[in-house]
């Protein structure tokens, strides 16, 4: 059993100092309290005393008693020694001198700190590891580290590094075995066979039927939405989506299943049935749903883009080339009319008030001067040309496009009838009627008369009954059943967006409102999520104190407003903001800066990578796809070559080298075991978690702002997953990296989205499904990520929401009083907060913020579901009622706190310069993106994330190091200054070409420091 997986220096960090302990680490553990001093006070010599503490703290600190007590950080002595009021720290030595003394105060401290022996709590513990290795399927190393966090928690004596690594081990693989084995006896002996059949290679094929069947469709056309829906289909045939696997933690069984769809079928073949097979089963259950979203997937975006919009697109082309035959026709039209009027009517002399009788007094007297302007032939054209070129009269806007796009139906021919036989699409009472006419679509193509008692014409909206009932072309008593079936569609995909239609058989597109909490689950967790996000049971007292909180901020804010020149209110009394001045930059900012810069060590990327590794271990969340403990030899210097390979997106060339860990084999080997967007995650944990430590980041702020913003990549390749924005990717289509930084500049966690949608979509879910860090209390983003039903989630979720409003103008405030008199706002509140409507949805609103608090849904479902095209659903209304108390407030605040308006602004601009620095990294391939599959995307975006931490950690360590130096040197540092240093400066790092994957010995932890005067040539 191979319990390799701690390095020699993590087993000698094992119940050791591994350097000084931080600042809150000593205050934390190695404070003194009186029940301390009573014990330490009574032994009689200082250095007994002293050492006494040592072993005590020790203890508390690491779980362990020490055989050398001397072996103590010179930091922690001199706490100790404070404390205690001896002022010669060095007496500690003279405490080893004697075996005894040091035995029996080990012994004293197991009776009074009540620590237990080891053995007497590894029953309990394999109990426990069993239990979240079973669960959560984390590697060796975590669980080894929980479990030392486990015994110091129940103050347990930690025992020998090889005991608890054997036991982790040995526990670990046993919750393995029975989760291959729990998975191999749903099946049976045909099953088995079926599965393992997926790893072959058919004849006359080059790849196994397993390879064949991830791959998603990539192009967006009819015959590929054919051949998804035939996938989907192939995939549900194997009938693993029938199994019952809800015994099967849900995360061990998406772990397998990433396995499956990652790894190789060679790799997948070596392994034994129970493990094979139960990988295979989970792939089989994953993809029975995948391929369903796949297909719904491209179905949306080629309804979208291949079908509506280039309908709209190819209409506004014709119309553009029938304008100049429109115009000319329509100015004859116009002439031959001003002679009809002209000619035709009484004439009044302004002067006089004399009337005349019309110049002409007959129809053929009239037809003469017609044609004196334009000649009757011409008009006749003219009006045959209105006639067929300009829509009927009672026509609406979109009966041009809707023609055209009757025209597009052999795009959607060869998918329909399949469509609604794989999908199984259920609908709320709303959709059905749809859904109905979706499944009789079938049955009507291909005739040639269809009657009117045979579709739904309740459904013929708009131009659509023309064109289905009225077109030209039908005979009496028969509908355009082509007409019909765009019509149908154009509905389906409307409510299959809103989810008012869904696929019961897909993750992406089922129904949100099956995944909210309801009855006893819901119940069983209302305590706990009102509990957690301060939320009351009952909506009165709590509206009531948000409306007294609102009335109270507009009168002040209205009271302060006559010496308040950075708002003016125009004519209609609407709220306007003077622009934001720039901050000056004082000459000790730009000296600083300067010197700063120049002191940065210049390196490689490569080397910046391997260096924070050596700082905060964040390689080791490289653990294997498979599961294996043992790791390869160098592997951080493999996983630094595939960052800068992805990250960079400059691929494997320039990584190449002559030792094995640079090797084509090797690199590809690890990028396709080791390198996954959980492993990203986890890596970029342990950056941000250092990041937050270093001073120079909290001088740059506590953490608890953050900003969301995307960051645009084109997409070049065919991928279903890129949507296409004229104004960010031309005529391609492209993919957004909506990504989140807090004030201390790391990168907190993204997430990649296809095309350019509304932020606001997605903005909830990226905050719940951060990297790492401490969770945000204010999170700053710009106006594309704002609406009212947003806002009434984030603060019920318990942030403090301040968007960038800069349509402010168009922004209408809100009161709930409206006799109230706000002075200067009175004519800007002009909406009315309906609290009865809060106060009658309030548990529903519960219901679905505690839904998405507990993950039980994404908040872009929600979200979607919430609102109707543009307008919410009466529930979506009261959640909007109530984000409006907390957008008039911030309105009121950014109105009445320019300090406020700065915040955010500095916050939005730190968000700017890590985009700007990512790109800089981005360079390959003109920073395009070459991933066909959201999975890659997400993958490389995470390597880009992690790159950006690792660079912004690098240059803090080190300008905090820089500040520090000229400090002690006597330069004027100031901290007003110092909180204004960027991080994202480049120019010391080198990122193109060929890299240096070497790392230098750092006695001190650190690269020594260039001269503050250093050119950039030196």
């Amino acid at each position: 059993m191979p319990v390799e997986f701690l390095t020699d220096a993590q087993a000698a960090a094992y119940a050791a100092y591994d350097g000084a302990p931080s600042r809150t680490e000593l205050e934390r553990f190695f404070f003194l309290d009186d029940a301390d001093r009573e014990l330490i006070e009574g032994k009689r010599r200082s250095h007994n005393r002293l050492g006494f503490a040592a072993q005590l703290t020790t203890a508390r600190y690491l779980g362990v008693f020490l055989d050398d007590p001397t072996d103590v950080p010179a930091e922690v002595v001199g706490y100790l020694a404070e404390q205690l009021g001896i002022a010669d720290a060095s007496a500690l030595k003279a405490y080893g001198e004697r075996e005894n003394t040091r035995l029996a105060h080990v012994r004293e401290l197991r009776k009074v700190l009540e620590y237990t022996e080891f053995a007497e709590a590894e029953a309990e513990l394999r109990v426990w590891v069993d239990a979240r290795a079973w669960t959560t399927g984390e590697g060796p190393k975590a669980l080894f580290d929980a479990s030392v966090g486990w015994l110091r928690e129940r103050r347990v004596l930690l025992p020998g590094v090889t005991t608890l690594a054997r036991l982790v081990a040995s526990v670990r693989e046993a919750a393995n075995q029975r989760l291959w084995d729990s998975l191999y006896g749903l099946l049976s002996t045909g099953q088995r066979a079926v599965l393992d059949s997926l790893l072959t290679v058919p004849p006359g094929a080059r790849v196994s039927e397993l390879d064949r069947l991830r791959r998603g469709p990539v192009r967006i056309s009819g015959p590929q939405m054919k051949w998804a829906l035939e996938r989907a289909a192939e995939i549900d045939a194997f009938g693993m989506g029938e199994l019952d696997v809800s015994g099967i933690p849900p995360r061990r069984l998406a772990e397998l299943s990433r396995y499956g769809v990652d790894g190789k079928a060679s790799l997948l073949r070596r392994h034994g049935d129970s493990r094979r097979l139960a990988t295979l089963l989970a792939t089989a259950v994953y993809l029975t749903s995948r391929a369903v979203d796949d297909a719904l997937d491209l179905l949306e975006v080629l309804i979208a883009t291949k079908l509506l919009a280039r309908a709209e697109r190819e209409t506004a082309k014709q119309k553009l080339k029938t304008l100049p035959r429109m115009e000319r026709a329509g100015i004859r039209l116009a002439t031959a009319f001003r002679v009809v009027f002209d000619t035709t009517s009484e004439q009044v002399d302004t002067e006089s008030g004399e009337i005349s009788p019309p110049e002409v007094a007959t129809l053929t007297a009239m037809w003469e001067r017609i044609e004196e302007v334009v000649p009757r032939e011409e008009l006749a054209a003219a009006i045959a040309a209105l006639f067929e070129l300009a829509p009927p009269i009672d026509s609406d806007a979109d009966e041009a496009w809707r023609s055209m796009l009757v025209t597009r139906f052999p795009t959607v021919r060869p998918f329909l009838a399949l469509l609604v036989q794989v999908v199984d699409f259920g609908a709320t009472p709303e959709g059905l009627p749809v859904l109905k006419a979706l499944k009789s679509l079938p049955d009507l193509m291909g005739r040639k008369k269809v009657s009117p008692d045979e579709i739904d014409t309740s459904l013929l909206v708009g131009s659509w009954r023309r064109l289905v009932l009225s077109a030209p072309h039908l005979e009496a008593g028969t509908v355009d059943w082509k007409a019909y079936v765009f019509c149908v569609l154009e509905s389906f995909h409307r409510l299959l967006r809103r989810r008012e239609v869904f696929a019961k058989n897909s993750s992406k597109w089922g129904d949100p409102r099956a995944k909210l909490l309801d009855g006893e689950a819901w119940e069983q967790v209302r305590p706990t999520v009102l509990a957690s996000l301060n939320l009351p049971g009952e909506a009165g007292e709590h509206l009531a104190a948000r409306a007294a909180l609102l009335d109270g901020t507009y009168r002040e804010v209205a009271g302060r407003v006559p010496a308040n020149s950075q708002i003016v209110f125009d004519d209609d009394g609407r709220l306007h903001f003077a622009a934001l001045q720039p901050e000056p930059e004082p000459a000790s900012l730009l000296d600083l800066r300067k010197a700063v810069e120049a002191m940065m060590p210049r390196v490689d990327l490569p080397e910046v990578l391997l260096e924070v590794f050596s700082w905060t271990g964040a390689d080791q969340a490289f653990t294997s796809i498979t599961g294996g403990e043992a790791r390869l030899k160098d592997l951080h210097v493999t996983v630094a070559a595939l960052l800068v390979a992805h990250g960079c997106n400059v691929g494997y060339t320039p990584v190449i080298g002559g030792i094995d860990a640079l090797k084509y084999g090797t690199l590809s080997h690890v990028d396709q075991t080791y390198l996954r967007l959980a492993t990203y995650r986890a890596a970029n944990a342990a950056l941000i978690e250092h990041q937050e430590s270093i001073g120079l980041a909290q001088a740059w702020g506590g953490g608890l702002v953050a900003s969301v913003d995307g960051m645009r990549f084109i997409v070049p390749v065919p991928s279903v997953y890129a949507r296409p924005n004229p104004k960010y990717f031309g005529r391609r289509g492209g993919a957004t990296w909506l990504n989140m930084i807090n004030d201390q500049a790391a990168g907190l966690g993204g997430k990649v989205v296809a095309g350019t949608p509304r932020d606001s979509l997605y903005v909830l879910d990226v905050l719940y499904d951060r990297d790492g860090g401490k969770r945000p209390e204010t999170i700053v983003t710009d106006t594309a990520s704002y609406s009212d039903i947003v806002f009434g989630l984030l603060t019920l979720a318990g942030f403090a929401y301040a968007p960038q409003l800069a349509d402010l103008p168009d922004q209408k405030m809100w009161r709930v009083d409206r006799t109230a008199d706000y002075g200067a706002f009175q004519d800007a509140a002009r909406g009315r907060v309906d609290l009865a409507r809060i106060e009658r949805w309030w548990e529903d609103i519960l219901r679905i913020i505690g839904s998405i608090h507990t993950g039980a849904v994404r908040a872009y479902d929600v979200i979607r579901m919430l609102s109707r095209d543009g307008r919410p659903t009466p529930l979506g209304d009261a959640i909007a009622h109530y984000g409006r108390i907390a957008k008039s407030l911030h309105i009121l605040r950014l109105a009445d706190e320019p300090g406020y308006r700065r915040q955010i602004k500095a916050q939005a601009n730190l968000q700017e310069g890590r985009h700007a620095l990512a790109r800089k990294i981005f360079h390959g391939r003109s920073g395009q993106l070459y991933q066909r599959y959201q999975d890659g995307m997400e993958d490389q975006l995470g390597a880009l994330g992690l790159v950006l931490n690792a660079v912004v950690l690098f240059n803090t360590r080190y300008m905090d190091a820089a500040v520090n130096r000229l400090r002690a040197d006597g330069f004027d540092v100031r901290d007003e200054d110092v909180a204004r240093l960027s991080p994202f400066v480049r120019q010391h790092i080198n990122m193109l070409g060929r890299y240096s994957f070497q790392l230098p010995d750092l006695p001190g932890g650190l690269r020594p420091l260039r001269a503050p005067d250093t050119t950039d040539d030196a």
